[in-house]
C-alpha cells in the first residue's frame, strides 16, 4: 500500500517523534511504501528513516524551492514545480492518507484531501493521527461542522481519528487490505 503522510518538517520533541517513528516502523515492517514530501529534515526525516530502516520503500515528492532538502537515496523522488502540483502528485501516488502533526502546510494538505472526499472526488481512506491530543481542537471543530450542517457527508466517512500509530495502520489495512 502507498501511504501518503502529511506532516511537519520541523524538529520536534519526543512526544511527537516517538509516535512518528513507531508509525514509520509499522509501515516499513508491513512492506508498505511511504509517500511523503521528500524532505530529509525534522519529523519528515524521522518518518523516512523509520520506514527505510524497517524495510519499506520511500517515494518522495518535493518542490523546486525545497530541492536542496530532499532525502538522498529515496527509492523514487519527484520534484514538482510548485506546492499545488506537489499536493496533486502526492495524492495521485497514494492509496491512503495519514495526517500527522504539523503546521499550516500540513493543515492545508489535510483540508484539501477532506474537501476532495466531501465532494466525492476521492474515496481514499484518510486517518488523522492525533498524537498527544494535537488535533483535539480540530476534531471538535469538525464535530461542530457536522452537527450544524456544514458537512454533506458524515464526518466518519471523511476521516478516521486514531490516537495511536497501530490504530492508524490497522484502520488503513482494514479499509484497503494489506496491499
Amino acid at each position: 500500500m502507498n501511504i501518503c503522510v502529511f506532516l511537519s518538517a520541523a524538529d520536534l520533541d519526543e512526544r511527537y517523534t516517538r509516535p512518528a517513528r513507531e508509525f514509520a516502523e509499522l509501515i516499513g515492517k508491513a512492506g508498505h511504501t511511504l509517500v511523503w514530501g521528500g524532505s530529509d529534515v525534522g519529523l519528515m526525516k524521522v518518518v523516512a528513516d523509520g520506514v527505510h530502516e524497517a524495510g519499506g520503500r520511500l517515494l518522495g515528492v518535493s518542490v523546486e524551492f525545497l530541492a536542496n532538502k530532499v532525502r538522498p537515496g529515496a527509492d523514487e523522488m519527484v520534484i514538482a514545480a510548485d506546492l499545488a502540483e506537489r499536493k496533486k502528485l502526492l495524492l495521485e501516488k497514494a492509496d491512503a492518507v495519514v495526517i500527522m502533526v504539523g503546521g499550516t502546510g500540513t493543515l492545508d494538505e489535510a483540508t484539501e484531501i477532506l474537501e476532495l472526499k466531501k465532494h466525492g472526488r476521492t474515496e481514499k481512506p484518510v486517518v488523522l493521527l492525533n498524537t498527544a491530543g494535537f488535533y483535539d481542537g480540530l476534531r471538535e471543530q469538525f464535530r461542530r461542522m457536522e452537527a450544524e450542517g456544514f458537512l454533506p457527508r458524515p464526518l466518519a466517512e471523511l476521516v478516521f481519528f486514531a490516537d495511536e500509530p497501530a490504530g492508524a495502520l490497522a484502520h488503513l489495512e482494514e479499509q484497503l487490505g494489506a496491499r
